[in-house]
């Protein structure tokens, strides 16, 4: 059913079939020097060195040599790039020159945009699987607008898949490795009409076992299992017409994402002196004694490659993520006319052990996430004024329906675990209990007071979005082969609207909500401890009403902007470009699609509303060119408003906008007190990015080759903070003033090395080396000092031996060769423990006992690929 689907919706594609951008390729030189690179960055087929603007580009082969299968490799090989992923691997986030988004909320759009063949993905994550065979990546760094069809304020990767040939041939691969890996590629190409129609069909799988294990039950987690198939239809009836029709079909099936606890585990407090004192973990050990599992090193490093799991509890995750899309490319008067047409639906089942232990707090097994888009794209690219002028017109028409649920609840567990801790306040070993007799609460029967209750199937959130924009980007030659101005426009309307329902049976939380004071009586002692105890019960929050129906107040979101570039570049020399550049960028607001952001007692859609994100940067770099040594230097000043973060409160995750304010708080928006740190004063730009990116190239002698990345970031919050119209921060963001953003090194420095020389006279060799230096980091959206990554170094490296003309090869490879340990994020360990070393430390708080989780990136793998071409 589904290959005819995807069949007939590619015949109907067909009359607005569309041309997609061409990918970044190389030009051999005739000494056999080294090769020029093409990009396509500005929708028009340029040199690298003559393209006005921040551009790496990535060839197919600089990117098996790495070891890539997904945008996560690029990594490597392009500094001013993070790619990285937390509880779902299908909610990836790309971060450029600091700047990105945490992609665990589905209501929030990434800032730096994923486009492949040419169509816009709602999220970064979908390129976070096995991509198949490549032509080539480009990453654009700085807003983007002008040219693609959807906008971005930090940044764009554009991802171009293997085209048909007119000529037969086909290729494979297979590959083994370490963690019992397996992964085979298969692609066949070639005319079905002489010179007038080409087919190409790609199919890969990959599979491999889990590197985190699960101490409690021995299984493997964070595996891969993993199958891509993808058709396409290259038609070029006229000289001046081409189309290219692509059906792909793509599937993941893992055990994914479990996370490690962090070292060490420690209480903290404050001496007579002032001084930070640390004493055993109080959390971890109450945790422990009711049969809770911390699996922690005694070796000094940061964590294990171990977690523990509630036996029939799991981190299953289900993927499904299909599409069609058609290309026109039709030359149309002195210009070209291209179309792009493409609907996709992206689906995702998760499951999780949300406490991340064997202990039972929290747990769901019924995430369900689900994207259908379908978007529109025409542009005319000509000339004009004797080519004085060269000119892109463009529209972009865009319709996504998003829809989520979850059945998050509390654990067997979860009661005793918070009797527990409560026990020494009222001297009874059932706190809960006293409070519901209290209140005269008696739950239904056979339900527990909170074990088992929480969000339930049934409930949803709903968003359709539809999006529109006009753009242009035009050329103009000022001085012929010189002096040349680029000017750009763009006007967007965003429109979303949100339906929900709510579904909850924690009941005993808005009894508790609900109840009048206790006074008098045996119970008024514990009017006290009754706040405690009510954000306990209602941590996972038990919003009353049904829910919102389109049209009700705050459910529709309408936005318009305008945003623009504007660039004068010149060339000295044929061998020199040096260029200037402003550029305003934009990213849609939306609708945190969680309860947890509303007001239980009086929800209104408008407490899960957040801003749209925008950004004025500005840019100089400088493009020298000599052949043998080529080097790009570009600086960046980047002002963002109203950012949009996402940051995780202990059981889901929640937007908020960042706003600088223009007066001193003195040391509000620093404390743990709420609603102390509203402004008063004007808003400025709550993150600033600024700094240098540097990437040489250097080819000595035939067959060996250089290149190198440096990018210094300050990606930096403003001293003085609020939130969204001078509103107070929540407490919990107390540490962000002044502070560079999470995950965001200030120094990357990225080379490699390429030695490809003859055998003989029909054999070629290959001895391949990379590495990716990364100064420290915090990996936690909330800047935990405990979640600090020190600076780490990753290495690749790949030999091989290849026939004549590469009609077959074997590789040796690894990844990660010197098995570093490092982080990917860190989080709060959920409901176990609180406080942070920052607030002890400054005495906001007079003790910590937090644990923490990570991420863990993977460990060391290796193997073998073998290679044929035909």
């Amino acid at each position: 059913m589904r290959t005819f689907l995807l069949a007939t919706a590619a015949i109907m594609l067909l009359p607005a079939a569309a041309q997609a951008q061409q990918p970044a390729d190389t030009a051999q030189a005739d000494d056999g020097g080294p090769a020029e690179i093409i990009v396509t960055a500005t929708r028009r087929s340029q040199f690298l060195s003559d393209v006005p603007i921040a551009v790496s580009a990535v060839s197919a082969e600089a990117l098996e040599k790495s070891g890539g299968t997904d945008i996560r490799q690029l990594n490597q090989l392009a500094p001013s790039l993070l790619v990285s992923s937390a509880t779902n691997e299908s909610n990836g986030a790309a971060r450029i020159r600091g700047v990105g988004t945490v992609g665990e909320n589905p209501g929030l759009e990434s800032s730096v945009a994923v486009f492949i063949d040419g169509v816009y993905r709602s999220r970064t994550g979908v390129g976070l699987t096995d991509l198949g065979p490549l032509e080539g990546i480009e990453v654009l760094r700085g807003p983007q607008g002008t040219l693609f069809g959807r906008n971005a304020s930090a940044g764009l990767l554009s991802i171009t898949t293997a085209k048909p040939k007119f000529e037969f041939g086909g290729a494979g691969e297979v590959s083994y490795g370490n963690f019992n890996a397996f992964r085979v590629v298969g692609s066949l190409t070639g005319p079905i009409a002489g010179d007038k129609a080409a087919f190409r069909v790609d199919a890969l799988y990959n599979k491999r076992d889990g590197f985190l294990t699960d101490t409690v039950s021995g299984r493997k987690l964070n595996d891969r299992d993993r199958f891509l198939i993808r058709g396409q239809l290259l038609l070029k009836p006229t000289d001046d017409l081409s189309i290219r029709i692509i059906g792909d079909y793509n599937q993941k099936d893992e055990e994914c994402c479990g996370a490690a606890i962090l070292a060490p585990l420690q209480n903290l407090s404050r001496d007579a002196s002032g001084n930070v004192v640390q004493s055993p973990n109080t959390i971890a050990g109450l945790v422990r004694s009711l049969g809770g599992v911390y699996n922690v090193p005694t070796n000094g490093a940061k964590y294990l490659y171990q977690t523990s799991i509630t036996p029939g509890a799991s981190y299953n995750q289900r993927t499904r993520d299909w599409g069609v899309s058609g290309e026109l490319n039709w030359q149309l008067g002195n210009g070209q006319l291209t179309s792009i047409t493409a609907y996709r639906e992206f689906k995702n089942k998760a499951a999780q052990d949300a406490d991340f232990n064997v202990f039972d707090l929290l747990k769901r097994d019924d995430q369900n996430r689900k994207f259908q888009t379908f978007s529109q794209e025409l542009r005319y690219n000509g000339t004009a004024l004797n080519d004085r002028l060269d000119y892109l017109v463009g529209a972009y028409f865009a319709s996504e329906t998003l829809r989520t649920d979850d059945n998050l609840i509390y654990g067997a567990d979860f009661e005793r675990y918070y009797n527990a801790q409560f026990a020494g306040l009222t001297g009874s070993a059932n706190t809960l209990g006293l409070f519901a007799t209290a209140i005269g609460y008696t739950p239904p029967t056979g339900q527990s007071l909170l074990n088992g209750t929480g969000i339930v199937q049934g409930g949803y959130f709903k968003q359709k979005s539809t999006n529109y924009a006009f753009f242009t980007h035009n050329v103009i030659s000022l001085v012929p082969d010189k002096l040349l101005l680029t000017v750009g426009l763009r006007y967007t309307h965003e429109k979303k609207e949100l339906e929900s329902k709510f579904l909850s049976n924690n009941n005993f939380c808005g009894a508790l909500r609900n109840a009048p004071s206790l006074v008098g009586g045996p119970f008024a002692a514990l009017n006290g401890l009754r706040p405690t105890v009510t954000s306990v019960a209602c941590v996972i929050n038990n919003t009353t009403g049904p829910g919102f129906n389109v049209g009700d107040p705050g459910t529709i979101r309408n936005e318009s902007e305008f945003t623009g570039t504007a660039v004068l570049s010149y060339k000295f020399t044929p061998d020199l470009l040096v260029y200037g550049s402003y550029s305003r960028g934009y990213k849609a607001g939306g609708f945190n699609l969680d309860s947890s952001a509303l007001n239980a007692t009086a929800p209104s859609a408008f407490n899960l509303q957040f801003a749209q994100e925008k950004v004025n940067a500005f840019e100089f770099g400088t493009k020298l060119d000599l052949k043998q040594f080529k080097l790009n230097v570009a600086a960046f000043y980047q002002k963002f408003d109203d950012f949009q973060l996402n940051t995780f409160n202990g059981v889901n995750f929640e937007v908020t906008n960042i706003e600088g304010c223009s007066v001193d708080l003195g040391g509000k928006d620093r404390d743990l007190i709420a609603g102390n740190s509203a402004c008063t004063g004007k808003k400025k730009p709550g993150l600033v990015s600024k700094g240098v990116e540097i990437e040489a190239g250097f080819y000595p002698v035939k067959y060996l080759s250089f290149n190198a990345g440096l990018t210094y970031a300050d990606t930096r919050y403003a001293s003085q903070l609020a939130g969204l119209n001078g509103v107070s921060l929540a407490p919990t963001l107390f540490q962000l003033p002044g502070r560079n953003l999470s995950n965001s090194q200030q120094w990357v420095a990225t080379g490699s090395a390429t030695w490809t020389p003859p055998i003989g006279d029909n054999l070629s060799g290959l001895a391949y080396i990379d590495f990716r230096h990364s100064s420290a980091i915090n990996t936690g959206s909330d800047l935990d000092f405990e979640k600090i990554q020190a600076p780490y170094t990753l290495v690749n490296a790949r030999v091989g031996i290849y026939g004549k003309n590469k009609l077959w090869g074997i590789e040796l490879w690894g990844q990660n060769i010197f098995n570093t340990l490092y982080q990917q994020v860190a989080a709060d360990n959920p409901l176990q423990g609180s406080g942070t070393f920052r607030a002890v430390a400054q005495g906001l708080s007079a003790s910590a006992s937090q644990t923490f989780i990570t991420f863990p990136a993977e460990p060391r793998t290796y193997g073998v690929t073998l290679r044929t071409k035909f």
